[in-house]
């Protein structure tokens, strides 16, 4: 079965971490780029940050501001979102989406080969 399942998401304070890993099964993440995409409350869809195709390069959206870091481990076909130094605005839903490009920028799924159903993270005192 072809799909991408996240985990990690959680509750946690202000200030606190959380490492968010999304697994691929039916096919090799080597082969696509990948992205982490949020959905806060009431809002639209947001792209976070992504890996280029291979893994070589990583980019972010401006307002990660150095506090989260994307990595892929192709060997176990698992994407990860090391966020530190959460704050309240960081409260989603964060999905993780694999696609054929050389690396993806885009928040709509239907842009995706592959997208995964999401993990939730809030961040409150």
């Amino acid at each position: 079965q072809v799909q991408l399942v996240e985990s990690g998401g959680g509750l946690i304070q202000p200030g606190g971490s959380l490492r968010l890993s999304c697994v691929a099964s039916g096919f090799a993440t080597q082969n696509y780029a990948m992205s982490w995409v949020r959905q806060a409350p009431g809002k639209g869809l947001e792209w976070v940050s992504g890996i280029y195709k291979g893994g070589y390069d990583t980019t972010y959206a401006d307002f990660v501001e150095g506090r989260f870091t994307v990595s892929i481990d192709n060997a176990k076909n698992t994407l990860y979102l090391q966020m530190n130094d959460l704050k309240p605005e960081d409260t989603a839903v964060y999905h993780c989406g694999a696609c054929s490009g050389y690396v993806c920028y885009d928040t709509r799924p239907s842009q995706y080969g592959y997208w995964g159903q999401g993990t939730q993270v809030t961040v409150s005192s």
